[in-house]
């Protein structure tokens, strides 16, 4: 990648057995909305990913959990919808509930 005359050269791995290659870091995205701290507006959120991506993050993670009304996974896709779509791999959890005292549980 190139960014400003700087070149990034982001380790990638391959991830499974299908041929996929991943950058090395990967970006979870918990974080964007609320669910770790105060939740960021769309706008920075979707700033942080783009950032991520110019330095030579492509896998990025998230969860129908994370931010209330599936917000983070929203979040997500407005910041995919400004990248290359082809270069970025997703990751993302679902069925998980929230139950009372912080804990979680998985959907029978």
């Amino acid at each position: 990648m190139e960014d400003g005359g700087h070149i990034i050269q982001m380790p990638r791995v391959k991830l499974g057995s299908q041929g996929l290659e991943v950058s090395r870091l990967g970006l979870g995205c918990a974080g964007l909305s609320g669910y770790y701290n105060d939740p960021l507006s769309h706008e920075a959120g979707c700033s942080v990913i783009r950032e991520a991506f110019r330095n030579g993050v492509t896998f990025f993670d998230t969860s129908d959990i994370y931010g209330e009304n599936h917000d983070n996974e929203i979040l997500l896709s407005k910041a995919l919808k400004e990248l290359p779509r082809a270069k970025v791999q997703l990751a993302t959890k679902f069925g998980i509930m929230s139950l009372e005292g912080g804990k979680h549980a998985v959907f029978p």
